[in-house]
């Protein structure tokens, strides 16, 4: 899934399969993403490259980030408003 020499950085490869998971549903509006910890276990990358992730997450629209609670994907999309 990811892939480490390629052109892409490593952050937009987890962003985008981040954003395909809550696109088909697997993570819910107003619920929790992994956690950065999470992320680095599951993607095997740098707790810095997890938090660009979650940052560029954020840029999309697709989450918000509650200090001391974590980050959840938005409850409406971005691109449809729904």
């Amino acid at each position: 899934m990811i892939d480490r020499e390629g052109p892409t950085p490593l952050y937009v490869q987890v962003a985008d399969a981040i954003q395909a998971r809550i696109e088909a549903g697997e993570l819910l509006p107003d619920r929790p993403i992994p956690s950065e910890n999470q992320l680095v276990q599951e993607y095997g990358i740098a707790r810095g490259t997890a938090r660009k992730t979650i940052e560029l997450l954020r840029e999309r629209g697709l989450v918000v980030t509650i200090v001391g609670r974590g980050t959840y994907v938005v409850s409406k999309s971005p691109r449809t408003g729904q």
